[in-house]
This record gives C-alpha cells, sequence and structure tokens, in this order.
C-alpha cells in the first residue's frame, strides 16, 4: 500500500532540507526522499551570501555552531593578471556541503520530518494526486512534490525536461586543501574555457572549485596536468595551488553542467535550488539562491493549505513568477559575466573597466546578490 503524504521533497540538499523544515514548523507532513547517506561532499563553491541570515535565524537555524569561516571580501583576477578587490556588501560564510547538509539532516529530523534513503525512479500525476515510485520498490502518494535534487538527474530524462537534451561543455572539479589562505577572502578566477572560486570553509579548510570547458581539459592526461597548463596561466591560481596540500584522496567531479534555463514548475512538480535554475559559479551565490527558492514554495504551499490560494493552478502561476521575479535577471547577469570573460578582448576591457572604476564590480555584486531575506509573518 502507498505511504501517503501531504508534500514529498526529491533531494536532501540545501534547497529540499530547509524547505521540509520550513514546512514541518507549520504542521504539514513532510516526507524527503535523498539517495545518499550523510554526510557527503558535494562539488559546490561553498560560499554562502549572509542575505539568508535573517531567514535561518527564524527557522531557529544556528549556522555558527558550525564555525564557519567569515567572509567580508571579494577578489576578482582575470587570465590576463590583473586583480581587483571589494568589500561585500553583506558579507557571507564559508561551509562545506558535508557540514552544512548533515546539520540540516539532523535538524530536519529533530522536527519531525520523514527522511528516506532512496532514489526515486518515477513520478507520476494523475487525477491531481502525485504518485512516486522507489528503486527500493516503495510507492508514494503526495498533494505536493518538490524537486530538489540538484544540477541534473535522470529523473530529468524521465521527465523529458527540454535542457537535458542538449549536451553542456561543462564540468566541475573541487577538492578541499590545507593553505595558509586569508580567512576572509572569496577569490574567484577567471581563466582559459572557466572560472575558479577559492574561500575558506569550517576547520580552516580551503575549498577550491573550478568550472572548465570539457573539450579543452580532455586533452590533457589528468586534473593534475589541466591545472598545470590551464589554470596556472592566472599567476594567482598558480600561486594558490602551488601553496596548498590536497585533503581530499582525489579531487571530485561532475560533468554536463548545464546554464540553460529551466523550468520552475513542470508537471506540476515544483522545482527549486539547482533543479529549478543553475547560476554561473563566478557569480558566487548559488547557495544562496537554493536557500531563498525553497522559503519562497514553503510560504506558498502554506497558503494554499491554509485556502489563501484557491488552487492548484494559481500556486503554481504565483510560485513561477515569484521565482523568476527574484532570479531572472541573477541567472541572466551569470551568463553575460560568462560571455564577456571567454572572450580575450571582452576580458581585458571588463577588467580595465573594473579596475578604473571599482563600483562597476559593486553593481555586478548587487546584481547576483539578494538583499536580506525577509522573514514570514
Amino acid at each position: 500500500m502507498p505511504l501517503e503524504t501531504e508534500i514529498l521533497i526529491i533531494g536532501g540538499g540545501l534547497a529540499g532540507l530547509t524547505a521540509a523544515i520550513h514546512l514541518q514548523h507549520f504542521g504539514l507532513a513532510v516526507t524527503l526522499i535523498e539517495k545518499q547517506t550523510y554526510p557527503h561532499h558535494k562539488v559546490c563553491g561553498e560560499y554562502i551570501s549572509n542575505e539568508i541570515l535573517p531567514y535561518f535565524d527564524w527557522l531557529n537555524i544556528d549556522l555558527d555552531e558550525l564555525f564557519p569561516a567569515k567572509i567580508t571580501t571579494l577578489q576578482f583576477t582575470s587570465n590576463s593578471g590583473k586583480s581587483v578587490n571589494t568589500k561585500l556588501p553583506l558579507g557571507g560564510i564559508g561551509l562545506s556541503r558535508y557540514a552544512i547538509d548533515e546539520f540540516l539532516y539532523h535538524k530536519a529530523i529533530k522536527n519531525g520530518v520523514n527522511i528516506i534513503t532512496d532514489a526515486v525512479l518515477t513520478i507520476k500525476f494523475v487525477d491531481n494526486i502525485f504518485n512516486v515510485e522507489t528503486s527500493n520498490g516503495k510507492h508514494f502518494k503526495a498533494n505536493h512534490v518538490i524537486g530538489a535534487y540538484g544540477k541534473r538527474a535522470t529523473i530529468d530524462v524521465k521527465l523529458e525536461r527540454r535542457f537535458i537534451t542538449k549536451k553542456s561543455p561543462f564540468l566541475a572539479v573541487k577538492a578541499h586543501y590545507n593553505s595558509n589562505f586569508d580567512d576572509n577572502l572569496v577569490s574567484l578566477n577567471n581563466f582559459a574555457g572557466g572560472y575558479c572560486g577559492v574561500s575558506k570553509v569550517e576547520n580552516n579548510n580551503l575549498n577550491i572549485c573550478y568550472l572548465a570547458d570539457y573539450n579543452s581539459f580532455k586533452k590533457h592526461k589528468s586534473i593534475e596536468a589541466y591545472q598545470e597548463n590551464v589554470l596556472y596561466k592566472n599567476k594567482n591560481l598558480k600561486a594558490i595551488f602551488e601553496n596548498a596540500t590536497m585533503i581530499f584522496d582525489v579531487p571530485l567531479t561532475i560533468s554536463q553542467i548545464s546554464f540553460e534555463a529551466k523550468e520552475p514548475v513542470f508537471n506540476h512538480i515544483l522545482m527549486i535550488g539547482d533543479t529549478a535554475g543553475l547560476i554561473h559559479p563566478l557569480c558566487g551565490n548559488g547557495m544562496a539562491m537554493a536557500i531563498h527558492s525553497a522559503k519562497i514554495v514553503s510560504e506558498l504551499l502554506i497558503q494554499y493549505h491554509n485556502g489563501e490560494i484557491a488552487s492548484r493552478i494559481e500556486l503554481e502561476k504565483v510560485y513561477e513568477f515569484s521565482w523568476k521575479k527574484l532570479f531572472s535577471n541573477r541567472l541572466q547577469m551569470g551568463r553575460i559575466l560568462s560571455s564577456i570573460l571567454s572572450n580575450k578582448t571582452f576580458e581585458n576591457f571588463a577588467m580595465k573597466a573594473i579596475t578604473s572604476m571599482p563600483f562597476v564590480l559593486n553593481k555586478i555584486i548587487r546584481n547576483t546578490h539578494g538583499k536580506p531575506i525577509t522573514i514570514p509573518n
């Protein structure tokens, strides 16, 4: 007999766990399915804008318990060797997904969220009810399904989402290191065919995560060879790598990263986090966006449950409008920056503009970061 729940969340990362905690707080029955056990590392920049802190305070989530790195300054470097620093208006924190995901997992369990370790095989919407089947043969019925399963998954293939049919030229590489890198700095570094983010996380570890063009990457025999022959052309990156010792046995990698437009609502599934849209890493704010999208969908589902939203159609329209209003400009800015910095002539022009007019970089930050998230009434 199928297990029944009001809301089924597929994916237990930042977005999924935050939504589960928020919804359970208001008494809704929530089941979350996550295919991996906690804790686990993920390929991620691991920088979070402080815009999320008022919301987490309201949810009684205190990230200071994890002793995050406190980040106040952004450094941007070009492949041509130019560099510019600026203060981040809100600041941010550095936390690994290994730490924060497990922290939110235990918070969700404590709050009564039903969390199941399994993989979703199929999602069918019939007669206004979702029917979900997992790889372990379990069946669920739910009034609502939230998709929070990350950048891409086999579910996307089965759902026939448009972005999944297009090949992406990008892959990402991430590892933690021991280093004397500045605790308060997040460094975004451009190199031929990609971008690299560098910043501290908890335990004084340094996270280095970069996005690379696969066609360029595959010409080299190993990750180390690619880094030495491509990333090291950026002098700042070369200095960072040469003064750091990797903690991981091997770096984590993920391929087929797509920045194509996605649908915030697809087949009546409410998508959040990277499942709804992926921002370019040089904008450095995907984690905050994931958390904010969880807040939006949770508030609307509560309104629907309370009768303030009259129908599923209205719920979906309002969510899609709210999501696009908050995030579409950020995603567009990421695409524009990527196009500019992938062209050597444009990159030189952009760096001259940024170094001679620092307010240009501040404007970019304002267009890729949000304001402090207002807490629900």
